[in-house]
């Protein structure tokens, strides 16, 4: 049978699930964690969408995500093969680590807001790894009771929905919470009662439209080489030549960029295409990926270059 396709709603609240492969873990140490973290935070940032709760578990992750304008599609594929590239170099593995596609049900915001987020907070509790869920560290939860702020979690929504002063905001959503102590799993927020990708009623279900289905097409490398060359005033010879100016290897380094998150070609394919040694287009391409973290004018580049690539 084939999938269905995603449903984008800009705006739109979903419950995101990304589990290991197999049910292995997908976490080693906190600093895996903390990488997870940061490539939350600059996916935030790239791709214009919010984060309402979370909670990072051994072997799976659990989002509420607002969707900005771009498919969600895109910024879970991006947070996905950057974790795992990251961390399977990090432990020297090899393979997928990540099951299958992630799982996306979209929420009608206005019945499940405040319920979708306890229950995500909850999860180390049901799973009888703490009895308080502000006792683990690795949830929105203690961010929500201004324990452990984290800039890139948006809290201002559920609070709002609870008192208007923060003090008294974050005392009920507390008891909110404690609430739900002994709340067992709940499937309709794993899957919805008529379609297994939306909880809302009907006419909930109605504004709703799917996502172009199918696969995006990948775009040849050539033409996305040209395109990035284009952009910054180069030419060929700017790519092949072994120059270190800034503009020549930033260019590299977005050609590699591009490629990888585009699917249209390895960084080992570039380099024997374009005749440059693989390891500078490894550090180049990487350069890029920490830069982008930061400077609001190469995520914008970035995400220009990517539209125009894909008309193409």
């Amino acid at each position: 049978m084939p999938r269905k396709p995603r449903i984008h709603l800009a705006g739109g609240l979903y419950h995101v699930i990304l589990r290991g492969n197999g049910g292995q873990d997908i976490f080693a140490s906190p600093a895996d964690r903390l990488l997870f973290y940061r490539l939350l935070d600059q996916g935030r940032e790239r791709f214009g969408h919010r984060i309402h709760g979370f909670c990072l578990m051994s072997n799976h992750v659990h989002l509420v995500i607002q969707a900005g304008a771009q498919p969600l599609a895109r910024a879970m594929q991006s947070l996905a093969s950057r974790y795992a590239r990251q961390f399977n170099r990090q432990t020297d593995r090899k393979g997928h680590l990540f099951q299958g596609r992630y799982k996306a049900l979209i929420v009608d915001s206005e019945s499940y807001l405040l319920e979708l987020v306890r229950y995500v907070h909850l999860n180390p509790v049901r799973a009888g790894l703490v009895a308080d869920p502000a006792a683990y560290l690795w949830s929105g939860h203690r961010a929500y009771l201004g324990e452990d702020p984290l800039a890139w979690l948006t809290t201002e929504w559920v609070l709002s929905q609870f008192a208007g002063r923060l003090a008294g905001a974050r005392a009920a959503y507390g008891a909110f919470v404690a609430e739900g102590l002994g709340q067992g799993h709940r499937p309709e927020f794993q899957a919805g009662a008529t379609d297994d990708r939306v909880l809302g009623d009907d006419d909930f279900l109605d504004r709703l439209a799917p996502e172009p289905s199918g696969p995006r097409t990948k775009p040849d490398p050539q033409r996305l080489a040209a395109a990035v060359l284009a952009d910054y005033g180069l030419g060929p010879r700017d790519l092949a030549a072994p120059s270190r100016r800034r503009d020549c290897v930033q260019a590299r380094g977005v050609i590699g960029y591009l490629a990888r998150s585009m699917g249209a070609a390895s960084l080992t394919h570039l380099s024997e295409r374009f005749g440059r040694d693989p390891t500078t287009w490894s550090r180049a391409t990487r350069a890029v990926e920490l830069a982008a973290g930061r400077d609001a004018t190469l995520r914008a580049r970035l995400e220009r270059l990517e539209i125009a690539i894909s008309r193409l």
